[in-house]
């Protein structure tokens, strides 16, 4: 099924544990959006909405996305899955949502806009699109970043209890309300502990710079082989696929 169909027919999933940090205004506004009434609006009925979303239409011929909502603090919306979960992230990012709006605002005005962009701006829109935070334990950080999934997933799975992923990228998200295996997440190092969303958009907001950025502070994740996510990786053979749990270079 398309991300274009009508928002009545999203089949998204809020008891899936990816989305309980998102289940709240989520179910709400795609409640509302199921109803006739377009993303857009049904954003901005939230008392929580940082900024006002606007139609696509808004968006003038030629100007850079990013620029525009710089430069009106409006966001333009289409009526979509992408971007419904867009203005969900800048409703429970909204520290974050703007400190990448103002570092793409920055390299933009040095830079201008061009079919290249650059580093920074590479790795802001990944990071926009497809990032999430995790907090773990060092043995399971030493594993991904030794991509190790048998230690990561299997020896030392019961230390999955110990950590905190949250997803961030709404590209991200649009992908999981079709989960496929090969889904695979940015991950950014977040503080030892996560005590709520909010002290976890604080942070974040503060930790990113251009400087950060521009060395691609990602390690690559499959989703669904966090214990807890997806009921096939009970059988650790789950993780046998070496076209998704990949080797490190």
């Amino acid at each position: 099924m398309s991300a274009d169909a009508p928002a009545a027919a999203w089949p998204v999933d809020w008891g899936r544990p990816w989305l309980a940090p998102w289940r709240d205004p989520g179910e709400r506004v795609a409640q509302a959006i199921a109803a006739g009434v377009v993303c857009h609006e049904a954003l901005n009925r939230e008392p929580a909405a940082p900024r006002r979303f606007v139609p696509q239409s808004d968006l003038p011929d030629g100007q850079a996305y990013e620029q525009f909502i710089f430069e009106t603090g409006t966001v333009p919306t289409r009526d979509n899955l992408h971007d419904f979960f867009n203005g969900l992230c800048w409703m429970r990012f909204p520290l974050t949502k703007k400190k990448l709006n103002q570092l793409q605002a920055a390299e933009i005005a040095a830079a201008g806009v061009a079919p290249l962009r650059g580093p920074v701006r590479d790795a802001l829109t990944v990071f926009d699109e497809n990032a999430a935070f995790l907090s773990a334990p060092p043995p399971l950080w030493d594993a991904l970043v030794d991509r190790d999934w048998q230690r990561l997933f299997v020896d030392l799975r019961p230390l999955w209890q110990q950590a905190q992923l949250v997803l961030f990228g709404h590209a991200l998200l649009e992908k999981l309300v079709y989960p496929r295996k090969p889904i695979t997440a940015h991950i950014y190092r977040a503080q030892p502990a996560m005590n709520s969303i909010a002290d976890l958009d604080a942070w974040v907001a503060a930790d990113l710079s251009a400087d950060k950025l521009s060395a691609k502070p990602f390690l690559p994740l499959p989703v669904l082989g966090v214990p807890g996510w997806w009921p096939e990786n009970e059988n650790f053979s789950f993780y046998d696929d070496s076209f998704v749990f990949r080797p490190r270079r």
